[in-house]
């Protein structure tokens, strides 16, 4: 079993992908390779992974970090893609864009500068839909059958690129597990013990809600939404409980960063990318531990443990071992397309379309997916197709397809109130402004070939002249 592993967030995940693949999943015919393009990354990552091999009672050379992209990935049966383009640097060039401190020429769109969702959501989306298309390249000439396991950003509609593209993916997200109204808070605010509570969550990616929740065999659904009646959960979730009789679950700020400016919401300014420097730091002290003193050893196995109790909550290892095993298992928050069960079949979602991108509970007999065809509230069915149909757009559009980037924009619920065609002309600038990243898109849009007029006066200011 070959397993390729590429992105930046590689590193801070391989502590716990090999622990799951190597000790929870005990797979002793596994091969492991990380593409890594920094000779000193590469040189870490090699160390540790080795090491981790023979604590395991594998051979060390099971393991090895690869500089060439297309060596990584030659072969492999599954594709675990950590990867997102955006230094935060583009976030910043989205923001200019998006607003200026010159009221002649702000655009007046600040409160789309987001990350997932709105128009700096679909900038970000275009990102990183090339990149997952670049990737996408190089798997159709050395790896066309692997399985897609993808963390990318923004979730759901990386995950809709590699479908797109014929890749069979599964994707995971920020868990609505977690979180300011993550099910463990709501749990712990409720005074229930966590390990007791279990809950029906559905939805999308970043716009998941909560439909039932029980304490052992007890409902104690009533006493949330009474709690959210009163307030006790925040505004936003009061406000759209009300809208779509559901409770939303995870970090509420996703979910706003698909919906119209709410007033009880402000986009961030600096909002957080990956690791801390000082979280990184102690990262790459810890494994260093590992490689040089080895999983065995006492100082090396505290280094382990640290690197284990730090690791990011998802566990993408789990997820793939069980697909490729074809085990029977249960899997809570789990990205996929909506109609698996084939044209015509059940849905995991009854009365969202069969190639809709959605978050839920996979259940798993023997690898093939057991579809729930849960029904939720018309309602919240309502806006989870509206919010789903831009994020397929915007993955179509990733691609070069520019009636969907249109259509996009023409339809996203994010832009409810603002003039979609001053929203278009917007969009074109910033394709321009981004178009070293963005060829695809930059080569076909007659605005991009050059930069907008506005722009050639003033050549130290990033901003979209309106």
């Amino acid at each position: 079993m070959h397993m390729t592993l590429i992105g930046q967030d590689v590193p801070a995940l391989l502590p716990t992908l090999l622990t799951d693949l190597l000790f929870a999943g005990k797979e002793t015919n596994a091969r492991v390779t990380a593409a890594e393009p920094n000779p000193a990354m590469r040189d870490l990552l090699e160390g540790y992974g080795k090491a981790v091999f023979r604590k395991a009672g594998l051979p060390e050379e099971g393991f090895r970090a690869e500089e060439d992209r297309e060596k990584a990935l030659e072969g492999a049966d599954c594709v675990i893609y950590a990867g997102d383009c955006q230094p935060s640097s583009r976030f910043d060039m989205d923001r200019s864009a998006l607003m200026s401190d010159d009221e002649e020429n702000d655009p007046g769109l600040s409160d789309q500068a987001r990350v997932n969702g709105g128009l700096g959501g679909l900038l970000h989306a275009l990102r990183a839909g090339e990149e997952a298309l670049n990737l996408c390249d190089v798997m159709d000439r050395v790896c066309p059958n692997a399985l897609v396991i993808s963390l990318g950003q923004p979730a759901a509609r990386v995950t809709a690129v590699f479908l797109n593209r014929g890749y069979r993916c599964f994707g995971l997200g920020r868990s609505p597990l977690k979180g300011a109204n993550g099910l463990d808070t709501l749990a712990k605010r409720m005074k229930l013990d966590p390990d007791r509570v279990t809950a029906e969550i559905a939805g999308l990616p970043g716009f998941a809600f909560l439909l039932g929740m029980k304490d052992g065999r007890k409902d104690v659904t009533p006493r949330l939404r009474t709690a959210v009646k009163n307030g006790e959960l925040g505004n936003l979730a009061k406000r759209w409980m009300g809208w779509w009789d559901a409770i939303p679950v995870g970090d509420v700020t996703d979910h706003a960063e698909f919906l119209p400016a709410q007033p009880d919401y402000i986009p961030e300014e600096r909002p957080a990318f990956g690791e801390s420097v000082e979280r990184r730091r102690e990262r790459i002290l810890w494994m260093n531990t590992v490689r040089e003193k080895g999983a065995e050893d006492r100082e090396g196995a505290m280094a382990q443990l640290l690197l284990l109790s730090k690791a990011p909550p998802i566990r993408p290892m789990r997820l793939a071992l069980a697909l490729l095993r074809k085990e029977t298992a249960v899997l809570p928050a789990v990205i996929r397309r909506n109609g698996n069960a084939g044209p015509g079949g059940p849905r995991a979602l009854a009365g969202l379309p069969a190639e809709a991108v959605i978050e839920a509970e996979l259940r798993l007999e023997e690898g093939c997916e057991v579809p729930s065809n849960l029904r939720l509230p018309e309602a919240l069915t309502d806006i989870l197709i509206q919010v789903d149909e831009a994020n397929r757009l915007a993955a179509r559009a990733a691609g070069g397809d520019l009636t969907a980037l249109r259509q996009c924009v023409e339809e996203d619920p994010a832009l409810e109130g603002l003039d979609r065609l001053y929203c278009m002309d917007v969009v074109k600038a910033m394709i321009a402004m981004h178009r070293d990243v963005l060829p695809r898109l930059a080569d076909l849009i007659p605005d991009a070939e050059e930069e907008p007029e506005a722009e050639k006066e003033d050549e130290g200011d990033n901003h979209v002249s309106g």
